[in-house]
């Protein structure tokens, strides 16, 4: 198994968005790993160009992750205001 292959499958827009898929991985036992684009030393100027950051999982759980990234992308979310 250590040597199964990692896939990138999906670039994570913020962190909103990270810690709903990270969510919705672990409920479902599938092992994950994220690549955060940030530097502190740019002050993340490259988050702009390459995104927040990159969602890799393993070859077996390439199609359930999909899956899930799909399903949580579609979900509107409402932004509040204190006003």
């Amino acid at each position: 198994m250590s040597g199964e292959k990692w896939k990138k499958i999906h670039v994570i827009e913020n962190i909103f968005e990270m810690d709903m898929i990270k969510d919705a991985l672990e409920k479902e036992d599938i092992e994950y790993t994220i690549r955060e684009y940030k530097d502190t030393a740019y002050d993340g100027l490259f988050v702009l160009q390459k995104g927040y950051a990159s969602l890799l999982v393993r070859e077996k759980d390439v199609e359930s992750a999909k899956s899930i990234v799909k399903h949580i992308r579609s979900i509107p979310y409402v932004v509040f205001s204190k006003d």
